[in-house]
């Protein structure tokens, strides 16, 4: 293994208490390079023991951290913002070698997951409370706002810094302590983030981060403690529903952001060649890894050829590639299991009579590459229209009215984020009230901003991450009532 200069053997470790230690096992974790398949590096594998060690250290720092004063926990987000900022291309660099997305693409992401730590700063110092007179005139009511305890946060690989920022942030803001546990597969970038928050002041034992491969069994353990009072996930909606039900026992506050099938609707009064400006956004944003792509493209037919024809020019133009390398577009797939199941999805759609205008082939050799994919005369109830596809593939399917393609886009177990493209103002609004979504991205094909509410609905989780609402998952409110004077 060659060193690793982006971050350093002393930093590939366990943070707790404001201390880098070992794994309690002495095991380490390899770290998987998916633009070749070969080991990257590896960081401390961190033992159940390690985890209860980290809530230790959580819920030490608690009292001293809630008491802190909103104006200094504001002003560590703010120094974590600005290093963020100057460390970009580290950042970027380090996420393109552990997760494979293109160098390029990961400054958006620095910019984008960089951005919370901003505006959580400037919410630190609005959390408020309110005072009343009671309806009645005989009492005083006062509520007061309070942070929630030690949280447990479960990052995952797709987006490594801005999922971890967009939790820490609103955290950090309320006085609350965490745990982070990111994805084995991408533990790198949190580290490095730990790093940057200690140097920004922030006090030790308020976060603590720990990489393990004992996922199931962490989560399992953290959260039978009675201390730990607030769980926020970001993955699977399988994994999901399985800490929800974890959650129950000691009846923990609990935000999930899950998967999702994402609609992206054009109709014929459409500007088509915007609409495919749009759609190559929201299906390649990350390689279509991520819950928000846009997963099924939903055509009106008299607009379904030009549509198809100019996506598939769009998408066969982009070089893929190793992440790192100059003018790549393109990077690897997260994994082995990831470029098999894509190729599934692809397979069966082929097999029920859809087309494939440009790629559908895995290219072969090193890495887990798939190429970007335009499918066309794509059955409504094929896989890759059903399930959520984590891949640069787009199925095209057909509609003739308005009513149609609504129908066709709640039909789906998600409800996270939907796109549609239209002219027509008095259309935009129905489809605000109609369709069951989170997020609509309405004639653009990028929904996610720090200072928006970003969440969805079914099962695509609850609670919202960003915007004013996002510090309000971080809060209990308490009341007094007080007799008038």
């Amino acid at each position: 293994m060659s060193d690793f200069d982006l971050l350093p053997e002393d930093r590939r470790r366990l943070f707790i208490g404001g201390t880098w230690r070992e794994s309690s096992s002495g095991a380490r974790l390899d770290v998987i390079d998916p633009a070749d398949g070969g080991v990257l590096t590896d960081v401390a594998d961190g033992t159940l023991e390690d985890a209860g060690a980290a809530l230790d250290a959580a819920v030490a720092a608690q009292a001293d951290w809630a008491a802190t004063p909103p104006r200094d926990r504001g002003e560590i987000l703010r120094r974590a913002f600005e290093a963020l900022v100057e460390r970009g291309d580290d950042f970027a660099r380090l996420m393109s070698l552990e997760m494979g997305k293109p160098v390029a693409e990961a400054r958006g992401e620095v910019t984008y997951g960089a951005e919370f730590f901003r505006w959580f700063s400037e919410e630190a110092v609005r959390i408020h409370g309110r005072w009343m007179d009671a309806p009645a005139g005989t009492s005083r009511l006062l509520t007061m706002r309070k942070p929630v305890g030690p949280c447990l946060f479960i990052t995952p690989w797709n987006f490594p810094l801005a999922m971890g920022t967009r939790k820490i942030g609103p955290a950090v803001a309320a006085g609350c302590t965490m745990v982070v546990k990111p994805a084995s597969q991408t533990p790198l970038t949190m580290l490095a983030l730990a790093d940057v928050l200690a140097e920004a002041g922030l006090p030790d034992g308020v976060l603590n981060v720990v990489t393990t491969s004992r996922s199931g069994a962490f989560s399992e353990t953290l959260q039978a403690d009675p201390r730990l009072r607030k769980v926020s996930f970001t993955g699977s909606t399988g994994i999901g529903k399985v800490l929800v039900r974890q959650s129950a026992d000691q009846l923990q506050r609990v935000s999930m952001e899950l998967g999702g099938n994402a609609p992206f609707i054009v109709f014929a009064d459409a500007d088509i060649d915007a609409a495919v400006d749009g759609a190559m956004l929201a299906k390649m944003r990350n390689m279509g890894e991520a819950c928000t792509s846009a997963n099924r493209f939903l055509v009106e037919e008299s607009v379904a050829e030009e549509f198809g024809s100019k996506m598939a020019i769009r998408m066969g133009a982009l070089t893929v590639g190793r992440g790192q390398d100059d003018g790549v577009d393109v990077g690897p797939l997260i994994d082995e299991k990831a470029v098999a199941s894509v190729s599934a999805l692809v397979g069966d759609a082929v097999d029920r009579g859809a087309r494939a205008l440009v790629g559908g082939e895995e290219p072969g050799g090193e890495g887990f590459f798939y190429p970007p994919t335009v499918l066309v005369d794509v059955p409504a109830d094929a896989d890759v229209v059903t399930n959520e596809i984590f891949g640069p593939v787009a199925p095209i399917t057909t509609f003739t009215s308005e009513d149609e393609a609504i129908a066709h886009a709640n039909n789906t177990e998600y409800g996270l984020a939907a796109y549609a493209y239209t002219r027509d103002l008095a259309r935009t609004i129905r489809l605000g009230e109609r369709l069951e979504y989170g997020m609509l991205g309405i004639n653009t094909g990028l929904v996610s901003n720090p200072a928006a509410p970003f969440g969805g609905m079914k099962a695509s989780g609850f609670g919202r991450e960003g915007g004013f609402e996002g510090i309000e998952e971080y809060l209990e409110t308490t009341y007094l009532a007080i007799p008038a004077p």
